[in-house]
Order: structure tokens, then C-alpha cells, then sequence
């Protein structure tokens, strides 16, 4: 079986993914900054690494899958927190490639993260991967750590750019923070609820990951969001239906902006119309393809 390096593997997304491609009897590396706590949620057997120097006592990597990634959503954006959010995407896919470089064997793929807020805000417009962009933070965040990442093809390795949207599971991302409210009956939609959020369960991400390692035609960027996005007021209410609780209660974009300042803007106020084209084209199937049977399932663990 092939060797896989995985950065930001303990995360959200990550431990899943690691789970599976232990199971599927793949050796795996995992840089990690918390060897102990990678130890207590990862599968047995999983290699831990603190430097990519590490990696020149083991086999050769066949697949880098490299999402790791400072959270966005999680505290208003400061100029150090903006830093923090390029070191830990671009600077470390540099650090990456820098291994590569002086390494005798390349990898054969590389599946490196990106996001949504690539594009930035467009109104209903639906964004293919082909999609116009406009200038913000996070467009600019996603570009840099993009090119970083198409360094790798001067190596002739595969790169494909998974373009993530909101992703949606269990025990974390953005519904471990909107359910507390939700589940009082205090949720609602956010300023006009007209913004458009692009998302995709977690089941759905990590499949199509690996289906993104085995399709040797996909390259390039990858839009990583189910078929059917929706508005914030429809999110809003079907969260509050599968919850059974009213969910009639906005926030005013004012507070918003209060609260976040500019990540408000550009992550709770504003939104993506995405469409997974690339996905679909290449015959990847969405188990959770519309959003209530997705958080019915979400919730129903």
C-alpha cells in the first residue's frame, strides 16, 4: 500500500480522512505540532512527525494530502491572526515543496487545501471552477497558498486545489457553533439571509479527497461543496425543522460586523454560490447531495 504524508490530520477533516486510509491498510506519516494528542485521535500505527526532516528515515511518499490550516472562523481577524493564517497554509506548503525539492523521490499526487473564499463575494452568480474572483483577504490568502501548492508540478507531480466550503459534521466545524442557539430556539438568519452558503458534510469531503487521489485526469483546482447550495435563511430554517425549534431570530449585519469586523464581512455576510462541476463531471457521487437529509444525519448521531 502507498505511503501518505497528511498535514492538519488530527483536524476536523483530517482525522476522518486518516481513519479511512488506515483502515484501507495505507501507511501513513502525520505532521503534527501535539503529538499527544494526534497519539489519543488517530488509528494505531499512524506515524507522528514534528519536521518534514523527519521524513528522510522513512519510504519514499507516494500522496501529500495537505490540509492544514489555521481556523478562520473562529476569532476576529487581527493583522498577527492574519500572519498566522499564511504561515499555516502558505509558509508550510512552502516548507513542503522545500522538502521535495531536495528529496530523490517526488510525490505522484498532491491534494492541497484551499477554499471558497477563493472566489469572493458574487451575489447569486453560481462560481464554477472557472469562476470570476474579486479582491478581499481571503481571495488573496487562497490564491498565494494555490500557487504555493502548483509549485509542486515542476516536480510532475499531480496537484489538485480542493476549493472547501462549509463543511458540515459531527463534534466540530461551523455547527458545533451554531447549535447551542439553535437548540434554545434563539437561531435565525444572519443580516438579509440572502447571502448564499456553499457546503458539503464531512462524509462527502473525505470521499472525495480520495477520489481525487484515484482519478488521475483530475488537476487543478476542485470545488469541494455538495450541488445544492442554499441561502442563509433557508440554512437557518432547516437546521431549526431538523432541530424542531423556531429558528425566526436574525442577527443584524451591524452586530456582526460589531462583533467580527472584516471576517464578518467576508464569512457571515457575504457568500459563495458554488457548484461542484469538476466533482461531478469526473463521476464523483454525493451521498448528501441536499442539506435536511445531510443534517439529519449530522444530528441524528
Amino acid at each position: 500500500m502507498a505511503h501518505m504524508l497528511v498535514t492538519g490530520g488530527s483536524g476536523f477533516i483530517g482525522q476522518i480522512l486518516c481513519a479511512q486510509l488506515a483502515e484501507a491498510g495505507h501507511n501513513l506519516t502525520v505532521l503534527t505540532r501535539d503529538a499527544d494528542r494526534s497519539a489519543k485521535i488517530l488509528p494505531q500505527g499512524v506515524r507522528l512527525i514534528a519536521a518534514f526532516a523527519e521524513l528522510r528515515a522513512l519510504e519514499p511518499v507516494d500522496t501529500v494530502i495537505n490540509l492544514a490550516g489555521e481556523p478562520l472562523a473562529d476569532k476576529r481577524w487581527t493583522e498577527s491572526r492574519k500572519a498566522q493564517f499564511y504561515a499555516s497554509r502558505v509558509g508550510l506548503t512552502r516548507a513542503l515543496h522545500d522538502h521535495f525539492h531536495g528529496a530523490a523521490n517526488k510525490p505522484r499526487v498532491l491534494i492541497s487545501g484551499s477554499a471558497i473564499g477563493y472566489y469572493g463575494a458574487h451575489g447569486d452568480e453560481v462560481l464554477d471552477e472557472q469562476g470570476a474572483t474579486s479582491d478581499c483577504f481571503s481571495h488573496r490568502l487562497c490564491a498565494a497558498w494555490e500557487q504555493e501548492a502548483l509549485r509542486f508540478e515542476s516536480f510532475g507531480t499531480r496537484v489538485c486545489l480542493l476549493r472547501t466550503g462549509i463543511v458540515l459534521g459531527a463534534g466540530g466545524g461551523a455547527l458545533a457553533a451554531l447549535l447551542p442557539l439553535f437548540r434554545l430556539g434563539l437561531g435565525g438568519p444572519i443580516g438579509s439571509g440572502r447571502q448564499w452558503m456553499s457546503w458539503i458534510h464531512r462524509a462527502d469531503l473525505v470521499a472525495l479527497i480520495r477520489h481525487a487521489m484515484d482519478i488521475e485526469s483530475l488537476a487543478g483546482a476542485l470545488n469541494g461543496t455538495a450541488p445544492h447550495a442554499v441561502t442563509n435563511r433557508e440554512f437557518a430554517a432547516t437546521l431549526g425543522a431538523v432541530l424542531h425549534r423556531p429558528a425566526r431570530i436574525p442577527t443584524p449585519a451591524w452586530a456582526m460586523r460589531l462583533l467580527f469586523g472584516e471576517m464578518a464581512d467576508e464569512l457571515l455576510i457575504c457568500g459563495q454560490r458554488v457548484y461542484p462541476a469538476r466533482a461531478l463531471d469526473s463521476g464523483f457521487h454525493f451521498a448528501y447531495p441536499q442539506l435536511k437529509p445531510a443534517l439529519s444525519q449530522i444530528l441524528s448521531n
